[in-house]
Order: structure tokens, then C-alpha cells, then sequence
């Protein structure tokens, strides 16, 4: 493993799923083998709710994405919007 904290942010995001108070919850995997899974669910069916959480779930990968990386936001947003067109959801 290239980075000795993984295992502890991967445990640490676990434990915060499970709290009381979670509104919204996005996890994406990416495997050795190229495979993906996505989890994505809001404790709200209103259309307007479910699109700002979402975009605020957005945003806060992409700040964290555009730092880690040292790219900026737009480098990240364009990658990802093209990445995002060419997904298929299962």
C-alpha cells in the first residue's frame, strides 16, 4: 500500500455512515481491477433537497480531489464531467 493512512480514513468514513444525524450518503469504490461501485442515498425524496445535497457532496470531493491532486477545480470538473458521460449506472 503507497499510503499508510487509507486504512484509516476507509475505517473512519464507515463509523460516520452509521450516525444518527447522516442526511446524505455518497461512497464510491474503485477496485485493483478497474471495477466501481457506487452507493448514493438522501433521507429526503423532495427533488430540490436531493439536488443541493448532492451538489454540496460534489463540491466537497472536488475541493478535496483539486488539492490532493495539485490540479484546480476545473481541471477535476472537466475530467469528471467526461468521465460521468461515459458512466453507466447499475
Amino acid at each position: 500500500m503507497t499510503n499508510p493512512r487509507f486504512d484509516d480514513v476507509r475505517e473512519t468514513a464507515a463509523d460516520a455512515t452509521r450516525e444518527d444525524d447522516v442526511l446524505s450518503v455518497y461512497t464510491g469504490l474503485v477496485h485493483d481491477d478497474g471495477r466501481r461501485e457506487y452507493y448514493f442515498a438522501n433521507d429526503t425524496e423532495d427533488a430540490s433537497e436531493l439536488r443541493e445535497t448532492a451538489a454540496v457532496q460534489l463540491g466537497m470531493m472536488v475541493r478535496v480531489l483539486a488539492d490532493r491532486s495539485e490540479s484546480d477545480v476545473e481541471e477535476i470538473t472537466d475530467l469528471a464531467a467526461e468521465r460521468a458521460e461515459n458512466m453507466r449506472l447499475e
